[in-house]
């Protein structure tokens, strides 16, 4: 294995130990996260949308 692999981060962990990461190993892990409340508020407003057309189909 190259040290490329080694370094590589697999994921993280909510409470995982971060007193050992590098500050670059932090700020991927920041990118990560910000990258993931993205996509979690893309699925929340996509689920707010389809709610309000199922209401606009069932409103009399």
């Amino acid at each position: 294995m190259n040290d490329e692999e080694i370094k590589k981060p697999k994921g993280h962990e909510v409470g995982m130990p971060i007193d050992t990461m590098s500050v670059e190993e932090l700020a991927d892990r920041i990118s990560l996260l910000e990258g993931e409340i993205v996509r979690l508020r893309a699925a929340i407003d996509a689920r707010g949308a389809t709610r309000k057309a199922a209401e606009s189909v069932f409103k009399f």
